[in-house]
């Protein structure tokens, strides 16, 4: 294991700008959904909102990954954040005047899908740059605490408020917080960059359409990226599930609230900070990091197909598992995936997965939207872990040689 310092300047720099971002983007995502659902009252019309936030991941990664392997992503991350600022902030006056309307919203939710596809991309690409030698298992099991622990503090205060002083002032501090993280990422050295060693004045498009064939290729021909690649789509299309029936469950059920959905996201993330403080301390066996990869999916698969069948406690006991395994499962993939590819072909990379994963994930909100329409929705996610539990089974244990190879890395 390498001595490098971890905590370098710009590595300490990246992690306090997410940390600030990661706060106010957990109060956004909890408050468009209310805003929206509010507003419809309609479980269709909520799941073609979260279709249009994830519509534009289906080209705006793979046109945005061989950019990003030639250009700056740290001008990228601080611009698109500050973008995003403005944004919320037109958001935060429109719901103070009590303005609503739908195709302006489905609007407002493409361009935020357009602008995080992009982020993440750049962010995913440019994150393992910033990371000394030797040290990446830690620096990813930091990367896994900044969003349970945003949730953490900031879902239950946002329940709260919604309840309270409404949703305006939740859009503000969202507004205000990517503004401070976009001042933070200016100061990351131009020094860290490790990618750009081509020559990138006379980029053209042929050139483009040469590093996008490049990234293709290596997809193709990396067998173990690729079963990765293939297993989340159908991960992601299970995933989708839960994340659209959830919160109309809670509403519409007796006995159940808004403030009780909170507690369980928040709960959930506990066991998500928890499990990532575990990774920060503690190195799982390099040997059997596969096989711990395949029993956290499986158990996954029948905590959250149970959860909606539980009473309110066991759904908490569940909801925390399911937390405590998640960012293991998280830690392992993105981890390994991002050690193992080469800096160079990174942004192609990652621009090619959240393309093709976001296939499973607005297959998988459509679905789920129209069956929570007739099915209830207990009965709905549990067919939707079903096939997770298919993709298990068919696709990442027959290659599993190729990708013990990846996530069996000491890292």
């Amino acid at each position: 294991m390498s001595k490098n310092k971890l905590w370098t300047k710009d590595f300490t720099i990246i992690t306090w700008g997410t940390v600030i971002s990661m706060l106010g983007n957990a109060v956004a995502s909890f408050s468009l959904g209310i805003l929206v659902y509010d507003n419809t009252e309609s479980t269709l019309l909520y799941a073609l909102f979260f279709v249009a936030v994830f519509l534009p991941q289906l080209a705006a990664p793979l046109v945005a990954g061989p950019f990003l392997d030639r250009f700056s992503r740290r001008k990228t991350i601080y611009t698109l954040d500050f973008i995003c600022a403005g944004m919320f902030f037109m958001v935060a006056i429109a719901v103070s005047l009590n303005f609503f309307s739908y195709p302006l919203y489905l609007v407002l939710a493409f361009a935020t899908g357009a602008i995080n596809a992009i982020y993440t991309v750049a962010y995913e690409s440019y994150y393992p740059d910033l990371i000394s030698e030797g040290n990446f298992s830690k620096a990813y099991s930091i990367s896994s605490l900044i969003y349970p622990l945003a949730n953490t503090i900031m879902v239950p205060l946002a329940g709260v408020a919604y309840e309270t002083v409404g949703l305006a002032p939740l859009f503000f501090f969202n507004a205000f917080s990517y503004l401070i993280a976009a001042i933070f990422e200016t100061q990351i050295s131009k020094s860290s960059e490790k990618h750009r060693s081509k020559a990138t004045t006379s980029y053209h498009s042929r050139q483009y359409l040469k590093d996008f064939k490049e990234g293709a290729a290596y997809l193709r021909r990396e067998k173990g990226l690729l079963a990765i690649t293939l297993y989340f789509v159908v991960s992601m299309f299970s995933g989708m599930a839960m994340q659209v029936l959830m919160l109309p469950y809670f509403k519409t059920t007796p006995g159940l609230t808004v403030s009780m959905y909170t507690v369980t996201m928040s709960i959930s993330t506990i066991g998500r900070l928890i499990g990532g403080l575990v990774h920060y301390k503690f190195k799982y066996p390099t040997h059997l990091k596969f096989a711990i990869a395949i029993f956290v999916y499986l158990t996954l698969c029948v905590l959250d197909g149970l959860l909606l069948f539980m009473p309110f406690p066991i759904m908490v006991i569940f909801c925390f598992f399911t937390g405590l395994l998640g960012v293991t499962s998280y830690n392992i993939r993105i981890s390994a995936t991002q050690n193992y590819i080469p800096t160079q072909m990174r942004g192609r990379f990652n621009g090619l997965f959240l393309m093709i994963t976001t296939v499973g994930t607005l297959t998988g909100q459509l679905s789920a939207g129209l069956l929570g329409e007739v099915v209830p929705a207990p009965y709905v996610i549990a067919i939707f872990m079903v096939v997770n539990v298919l993709g298990v089974i068919f696709i990442m244990l027959p290659n599993k040689k190729h990708v013990k190879k990846i996530y069996n890395q000491d890292i």
